[in-house]
């Protein structure tokens, strides 16, 4: 099964809930990457996500126009195609996207999905990404109650961010500070707006000291184990029994983190985890290294006409392809997703 249905999509998160294991989530830009991503799942034989952020979406239109709903349509609608020749299932998802970018980016998108559900077909994308953690909390829910109706309407799974994760992605940034951890208030005020399932399923994007981009262990003051508090504390209000999990969690900003970071994160929760910086990396360092040993050759140096099979984008792009494939296997490996494809 290629792009998993909405009924598939919810059993790949029952699945990893209870199994303890994450999907990683890829970010892609390009159709050459989008196949890295479902090469690297079909090596490690696991399920996972492809996710278009607001800035790949742009990419994705093209740089004459920048329209994000047409590049993110278009690649889904080959993702659609060429997915058909791997044998895992895979859920479209649109990464971070904040208020200033609604209107020109999930609106429209969740529109799309409207028309096609109503015509008797599947939504587009499986999960839609709202970012509000630049607001204050009220508004963001207030805007989150919006989206997951018509989300939840539309047969399509929203993911709200309720505080900020720190750095820097696509233009939303944050401070590194003590405002990067959720508290139990927090996520109280969650259910209250969007309940706990009964409006529509959600995944939640909880801050624990996560920071988008590039950082070394350490750096960061990750606490994974703050999930564990935000389940308990929901748990007791609502009268859930003890050690259940009412949140579905994702985990943000995950480069540079140690694998018992990780693995308490899955513990408490974690079916998603975000990959961008690092799989951006395993895609270009191959080019790199091809472009840096076959100078003469990728360049008309001193009036010679270079080497065609070394300038050809297929072949360096062939490497690039393998590299980033190799990260995503890797990532399974970590998030314990190998090997646990549906069969």
């Amino acid at each position: 099964m290629p792009i998993a249905t909405p009924e598939v999509y919810n059993e790949m998160l029952d699945r990893a809930k209870a199994g303890k294991f994450a999907y990683p989530a890829i970010n892609v830009t390009s159709t050459q990457t989008l196949h890295a991503a479902l090469r690297g799942f079909a090596e490690a034989e696991s399920d996972g996500i492809i996710q278009i952020s607001t800035g790949g979406a742009e990419f994705l239109g093209g740089q004459y126009s920048k329209d994000m709903v047409t590049g993110s349509v278009a690649l889904a609608e080959f993702a659609h195609i060429v997915a058909e020749k791997y044998p895992v299932t895979v859920a479209l998802h649109t990464d971070h996207c904040p208020k200033d970018k609604l209107d020109g980016y999930v609106r429209p998108l969740l529109s799309v999905s409207e028309e096609r559900v109503k015509a008797g077909r599947n939504p587009l994308f499986q999960s839609h990404m709202w970012d509000g953690s630049a607001e204050t909390l009220a508004d963001n829910l207030e805007i989150a109650q919006e989206l997951l109706a018509r989300a939840a309407a539309a047969k399509i799974i929203l993911e709200v961010e309720i505080t900020p994760t720190g750095g820097e992605e696509d233009g939303v940034s944050h401070e590194i500070n003590d405002s990067l951890y959720t508290t139990v208030d927090d996520a109280v005020r969650t259910v209250e707006a969007l309940g706990l399932g009964e409006k529509g399923r959600y995944l939640l994007a909880a801050s624990f000291g996560n920071v988008h981009g590039v950082y070394k262990p350490g750096n960061v003051v990750l606490r994974p184990d703050l999930l564990k508090e935000l389940n308990e504390g929901v748990a007791a209000k609502y009268g859930k029994p003890a050690g259940s999990q009412p949140f579905d969690f994702v985990f943000h900003g995950g480069s540079g983190s140690t694998a018992e970071e990780i693995a308490t994160a899955l513990d408490n929760g974690v079916v998603k985890m975000n990959l961008d910086t690092d799989t951006q990396y395993a895609f270009t360092r191959p080019v790199a290294d091809h472009m840096f040993r076959n100078y003469d050759g990728v360049l008309k140096v001193d009036g010679e006409v270079g080497s065609k099979k070394t300038y050809d984008p297929r072949t360096w792009g062939k490497l690039a392809e393998a590299g980033m494939a190799a990260r995503v296997v890797e990532a399974t490996q970590h998030l314990r997703s190998a090997g646990q494809k549906i069969k």
